[in-house]
């Protein structure tokens, strides 16, 4: 089993590798205890979100619902024989990770099934589902044992979360418009996007970047560096996309160059090895 348990995790760690450079360089930053279990929740959340993002010539809904069906297998039994899951579980019960978490993470997947426009309601229940519940995964991960400590620092990782996900929204206007026929944020007409709009998504943002700060001052010394390039990443980006006019939102995707990305990495270690944050 030894050599089973690593084997799907280079196979999750490989699956972050191809799929997201900005966070495999922020997993590089932590203690390296936490590398697999961080690569076996990006595994799982990448593979979910594939299944209702990507396969349109496939039957997203059925593929949901085998994947849910194994995850919840996978977590009775202890084994599967799918890589993704197979880590995953192991670091769920390492970890303690709550099933509450897996649930709404599930649930809001599903929603990107039945849901195009949102209201206030729903909106809030996809992102505490999409994205403030893998904050609080990896959160687990970086507390080891330590409740009190997850906790404390339970709220400012929701807000991370939140952060990281209304990023992405703005990002990724175009195409979830275009190609998915999803507008995420409550309200809003996607065909009549302005400045004004744009403005109050944006403060909306700043207050979840500034809640989450604190919290990750609060991290163990071995997550507290990944974490903060994260959140030095993020906010690039979105200072970025801050800075573009509305109709740019709307006609292209905003990215950080991978030698920017490198750049940040250089200098976030620097700023952390001398207390700077």
């Amino acid at each position: 089993m030894k050599l089973y348990d690593e084997t799907t995790f280079k196979c999750s760690k490989l699956i972050t590798q191809h799929y997201s450079t900005s966070f495999t360089l922020g997993i590089k930053t932590l203690h390296k205890k936490y590398h697999f279990p961080i690569y076996a929740i990006y595994g799982f959340v990448r593979y979910a979100d594939e299944i209702v993002d990507t396969f349109h010539d496939h039957n997203k809904k059925q593929l949901l619902e085998d994947f849910k069906k194994d995850t919840y297998k996978a977590l009775e039994t202890g084994i599967s024989l799918n890589p993704v899951l197979h880590s995953f579980q192991v670091t769920v019960k390492k970890y303690h990770i709550d099933y509450e978490l897996i649930d709404a993470f599930l649930h809001s997947m599903e929603m990107d099934l039945y849901f195009q426009t949102y209201n206030e309601n729903k909106y809030d229940e996809y992102i505490y589902g999409s994205a403030e519940v893998v904050g609080l995964m990896c959160l687990r991960v970086f507390c080891e044992g330590d409740n009190q400590l997850y906790q404390k620092l339970k709220a400012p990782a929701r807000r991370l979360g939140a952060a990281f996900q209304k990023v992405n929204f703005l990002r990724d206007m175009k195409s979830d418009f275009q190609e998915r026929g999803r507008t995420y944020f409550p309200n809003v007409d996607f065909k009549h996007f302005n400045k004004k709009t744009k403005t109050a998504i944006e403060e909306d943002i700043s207050r979840d970047f500034d809640a989450a700060y604190d919290g990750i001052l609060g991290l163990p010394k071995g997550a507290s560096m990944g974490v903060y390039l994260a959140y030095i990443y993020y906010l690039k980006l979105f200072k970025k996309i801050r800075d573009c006019p509305a109709s740019k939102i709307m006609q292209e995707r905003v990215r950080i160059p991978d030698n920017k990305k490198i750049a940040l990495l250089i200098q976030t270690y620097f700023k952390h090895r001398f207390k700077h944050i």
